[in-house]
């Protein structure tokens, strides 16, 4: 079997178990399935880069992963910028990018809602996770033992599920 026949038998292998990596990361049906298009597209973009008997499955994840972490920063900097321009009486925005969906604004508005509704010693540690940030480099930043980080984000993911909840 050649390097490209390969690629594509291990990619379409694996479509099943990135989409439901796609959907525990968006907890939403149609962002699982532009997500798992996305990650799709960008392995097919890149296939020069693949190489036999390499760990194809940990590449694909970390794909997926790495665009979603993107996605989320670009959410949180054009919410930020919607948050920060001027309102006209409806209180909508009159120079918002017009890519900002009105289901994506009021998803983002409602996870700002409930993350500011749990106290900020769990709200940063879970944040800096969120986008990114691995558990050592969360405790170097902060200040705090690796284990102090963990239970942090174990307890704001127990409050962010009880918020959601009500």
């Amino acid at each position: 079997m050649d390097k490209c026949t390969l690629f594509e038998t291990e990619l379409v292998r694996l479509q099943g178990e990135l989409y439901w990596f796609a959907y525990k990361l968006t907890a939403n049906k149609e962002d699982a399935n532009d997500l798992l298009q996305d990650t799709t597209l960008h392995a097919l973009n890149n296939k020069e880069k693949y190489m036999p008997g390499s760990n194809f499955k940990g590449w694909m994840f970390t794909i997926m992963r790495h665009i979603f972490i993107n996605n989320y920063r670009k959410i949180l900097r054009e919410q930020t910028y919607m948050d920060t321009e001027d309102t006209n009486e409806a209180g909508k925005n009159i120079n918002a990018p017009s890519e900002i969906s009105p289901d994506m604004s009021c998803r983002v508005h409602d996870i700002r809602c409930v993350m500011n509704a749990i106290p900020q010693e769990y709200a940063s540690p879970i944040n800096m996770y969120v986008v990114g940030f691995k558990y050592q480099e969360i405790a170097d930043r902060m200040r705090m033992p690796i284990g102090t980080v963990k239970s942090r984000i174990f307890v704001a993911r127990q409050l962010l599920r009880d918020k959601v909840k009500q």
